[in-house]
């Protein structure tokens, strides 16, 4: 999968065509990244000695999890009557989406579009990628994390939104990429466990990351 961080990033990218519709921008930024959280259930399944076979990229990368999305922040809107819930959930079927259109073109597995119907689509079935590019794609979950939140706190001071927020941000960065730096070479030493270690810090890393956003809306919706 390519990185949580790089999604959040394709996320921002496409702020110029969200409109001034309150929460969308945020719902689709969020929605990059949701996906990645069934790592979760693998960390568990893992954890429990159970098999982790169909936890990734199947239930949260599939179109009917996109529907189910939309579909109940739309009831929400209606029932709080406000509006931005349903933008909210209409943002993470965006995002969701754009999430598994990457996927599907740059990486190297295949994404179970349809789950629960078992059927999974891979354009690179057939590309083996170099061991040591595969070693490198674990640690540079944390340096996206480093790059999506610096370009958090670009627009925190383009826009000067969540300034109280600003140096927390910078500090959540540092420690992302001081994390990067750590794991770089310990994935290529590290024979036993290393998964188990770095697992643990990516789910962190990928919730903290996923909340400071919601923490910045003000930021988000600014740049919409």
């Amino acid at each position: 999968m390519p990185q949580a961080g790089l999604h959040g990033l394709t996320g921002m990218a496409v702020s110029r065509f969200a409109g001034k519709r309150e929460w969308l921008l945020l719902g689709i930024i969020l929605g990059t990244m949701l996906p990645d959280m069934d790592n979760v259930a693998v960390a568990i399944a893992t954890l429990a000695k159970a098999d982790t076979h169909g936890l990734h990229r199947t239930f949260t990368h599939s179109i009917f999890f996109v529907a189910a999305i939309v579909a109940i922040f739309y009831f929400i809107g209606i029932l709080r009557k406000q509006p931005r819930w349903t933008n909210l959930g209409i943002g993470l079927g965006i995002g969701v989406t754009l999430h598994i259109l990457l996927d599907l073109l740059g990486w190297f597995n295949g994404v179970y579009i349809l789950w629960p119907i078992d059927y999974e689509l891979n354009f690179w079935k057939d590309t083996t990628p170099a061991a040591w590019f595969m070693k490198f794609m674990e640690p540079a979950e944390l340096l996206m994390f480093a790059v999506f939140l610096y370009a958090l706190g670009i627009w925190s001071r383009r826009y000067n939104t969540d300034s109280e927020y600003q140096s927390k941000l910078r500090n959540w960065m540092i420690f992302e990429f001081v994390l990067f730096l750590i794991f770089t070479p310990l994935a290529y030493v590290m024979k036993a466990g290393f998964l188990t270690i770095f697992g643990a810090i990516y789910l962190f890393s990928l919730f903290m990351v996923f909340f400071v956003t919601i923490r910045m809306r003000k930021t988000v919706d600014a740049a919409s």
